[in-house]
């Protein structure tokens, strides 16, 4: 009988992953004495008749159709009941991450029906709008902002993906080569530190750093006899500023996943390979990056779900009037349009057309996978 994998996959790459692994528990095929007739139907077209032994009567291939999906019914059921029953505490730990997302989650998701309609009034209520069809969606599809929008959003996804998706990769791996106990947990330490500072600090920080009187950017420019910049005022330096701050603030946390997946890879692997006269480059090209490959992909597929959801707080933090032609994206523009302006009906539209393309993205990103190398979520 396969086993499922551990209760930890529930949890252990937030929501996607989550929901990827409760399908598949209740999804997953058991194979026992009953079922062995469902293989056997599957194999009918090379043979007139199944037979099963159930009192040692011949069963035609319909009855035998009907048997094994009975018999494969009641057993899984009895195993999932089963399952629950001997692991109760660890799905009891479950219920109040299920009702987290019942209730902040998939609750708001009723309000999805403001993005068809003209206007929305507490008094009235969301059913008795007055009913537009797709014009929200055509008037942003038609707007002066559009492209400026989706082309902001996606750079600093993308760039963010392409520069800072292999930083946290590339620290566990120097790491993982690090012989000194100490000097490891040092340096694990200090890179796990900006993860827990708020992004308030973070952007506040920046802007110290960035300042005109005594900032450490300038203090740099002057070493170099170079002018004064105000960093946070100008357009082209807001991007790499939100990109490099990113790295510096969750490279380290992200890099626990991968050291993870490094504790996993057989320490057998590297001592065949040294006796094969394989240095430490080909062991990384051979060994390493080969044993955390599947962890990479379920990270990257993860990340192109996620390729229109830029961080709204620190994009908001940071953004200025100057810097509007870079820095503004789907997510501001929902903010003010939305809560500022109070276009709920507009933003929500807004917002399920970003929610649709990342699960558009997620599900080819996925079906890529699953197709090049057999890695995917689901």
């Amino acid at each position: 009988m396969p086993s499922l994998p551990p209760s930890g996959a529930f949890f252990r790459f937030g929501n996607a992953r989550f929901f990827a692994a409760l399908v598949r528990f209740w999804t997953w095929e058991i194979k026992d004495g009953e079922g062995k007739v469902k293989e056997c139907i599957e194999s009918a077209s090379r043979c007139q008749t199944a037979k099963g032994k159930n009192g040692g009567i011949d069963l035609k291939l319909e009855e035998a159709a009907a048997a094994g999906r009975t018999g494969w019914t009641r057993s899984r059921t009895a195993w999932i009941k089963k399952e629950l029953f001997r692991n109760k505490y660890v799905y009891l730990m479950l219920v109040p991450v299920i009702a987290y997302y019942a209730v902040f989650a998939y609750g708001p998701m009723y309000g999805l029906l403001m993005a068809f309609q003209k206007s929305y009034s507490p008094v009235r209520g969301i059913l008795d709008g007055q009913w537009i069809g797709f014009d929200n969606f055509k008037m942003f599809f038609n707007s002066y902002y559009f492209e400026r929008l989706i082309k902001n959003t996606l750079l600093l996804s993308l760039y963010s993906i392409a520069i800072g998706f292999p930083a946290p990769i590339v620290l566990a791996l120097l790491l993982n080569e690090v012989r000194k106990k100490w000097f490891k947990s040092a340096v694990q330490t200090f890179s796990y530190m900006p993860h827990f500072i708020s992004v308030v600090v973070v952007v506040g920080m920046l802007k110290t750093f960035s300042s005109l009187d005594g900032g450490l950017f300038n203090v740099i420019r002057g070493l170099f006899d170079l002018q004064p910049v105000m960093f946070l005022a100008e357009k082209d330096f807001f991007r790499p500023l939100y990109i490099l701050s990113n790295i510096w603030q969750g490279a380290g946390w992200a890099s626990i996943i991968f050291l993870a997946a490094l504790s996993g890879i057989d320490p057998q692997l590297y001592e065949a390979s040294r006796i094969d006269g394989a240095g430490r480059w080909r062991q990384l090209l051979h060994v390493t990056l080969p044993g955390i490959l599947p962890t990479i992909v379920v990270m990257l597929i993860l990340r192109l779900g996620a390729v229109m959801n830029a961080d709204f707080q620190k994009i908001l933090l940071m953004q200025t009037a100057p810097t509007y032609e870079t820095s503004d994206v789907i997510s501001t523009f929902v903010y003010r349009s939305g809560i500022l302006e109070g276009n709920y009906t507009y933003s929500t539209a807004i917002g399920l057309f970003n929610g649709l393309i990342n699960f558009g993205l997620l599900l080819l990103a996925n079906a890529i996978s699953r197709k090049v190398n057999s890695t995917s979520l689901w």
